[in-house]
């Protein structure tokens, strides 16, 4: 973790002083909030305890259409940002680092999360596990957090470009249906994907990965680069697979890079897919394939 991450903040800074709080900032009903170079500090007070919240509105009729940009917001004991639902809505160039959840966990639609840092968290950086849907992530920097980097269960339409996803607690990305709901309609593309699936964090060997894509349906994972690696002192390398796929249909794989990529296999096919699938040219190699004193030597 880099040392400016836990120094000092400038602008108005903000403490939490309840540990029964729902969170330090609730939004519910704000209808177009701004929130805009706040730090916000939760002092890991509490259980649960968001750094902003916003809960279901009945008397919603409109767009929340909320804007969260170029804030600070750690240390609380629940999510750093807690969307629950939200209709329309963005998080731009905010650092959101070490809180005991997920970076951002939200249900909703139709969002923008543009150059982010998303660090050390104990979830997720990012995680969606209900409706959610008709998402753009782009140029995030999502690392070192325990719970995986992006999570996505069941969401549609997403595009998820550019992304710098490094030593995740899991899979650097997760696509998975759920519950009867494929992840519908979604790509994958550019994202360079580092030292996933920390081996002291990932519960499950099984899920060493950079990606677990199952039961997607019509979703394109291409163009992304994926390497092997241990943490910043040393350690364990990780992680066991590249790529792990189970229950496409109508789903593409392809032309991906995983250069010292695995430990065990590039690509782990589970098998179960139905038409349409094209896994191909996912080309790479092994780490027990290469001189590890030279890879050693150009590790951080």
């Amino acid at each position: 973790m880099p040392p400016g991450l836990i120094g000092r903040r400038g602008g108005t800074r903000l403490r939490l002083n309840d540990d029964k709080a729902v969170a330090l900032l609730n939004i519910t009903g704000a209808r177009g909030a701004t929130i805009n170079g706040l730090t916000l500090h939760g002092d890991n007070l509490g259980s649960g305890v968001h750094g902003i919240y916003m809960g279901a509105n009945p008397e919603r009729r409109e767009e929340d259409a909320p804007r969260i940009e170029r804030c600070h917001i750690s240390h609380f004991s629940g999510d750093g940002i807690h969307l629950d639902p939200v209709w329309c809505f963005s998080v731009r160039s905010c650092e959101v680092i070490f809180n005991k959840r997920h970076g951002l966990w939200m249900v909703g639609w139709d969002g923008f999360v543009l150059d982010n840092w998303f660090s050390g968290n104990g979830g997720a950086g990012y995680a969606a596990t209900k409706a959610n849907a008709s998402m753009t992530l782009t140029g995030n920097r999502i690392e070192w957090n325990r719970g995986g980097g992006i999570m996505i269960e069941g969401g549609s339409h997403y595009n998820i470009t550019g992304n710098y996803i490094d030593r995740a607690g899991g899979p650097g990305i997760t696509l998975r249906g759920v519950e009867g709901r494929p992840c519908l309609c979604m790509t994958a593309t550019g994202n360079v994907i580092y030292r996933s699936g920390k081996p002291d964090w990932t519960s499950d060997e099984a899920f060493s990965a950079h990606a677990l894509l199952e039961k997607c349906h019509g979703v394109v994972f291409s163009g992304n680069s994926m390497c092997v690696g241990r943490d910043d002192s040393g350690g364990l390398t990780s992680p066991q697979y590249g790529i792990i796929i189970k229950e496409l249909k109508n789903s593409i794989v392809k032309g991906n890079t995983l250069h010292i990529g695995a430990i065990t296999e590039l690509v782990r096919d589970l098998g179960g897919h139905g038409e349409g699938v094209v896994v191909a040219e996912n080309v790479g190699s092994l780490y027990s394939d290469i001189d590890k004193s030279i890879w050693e030597s150009g590790q951080r």
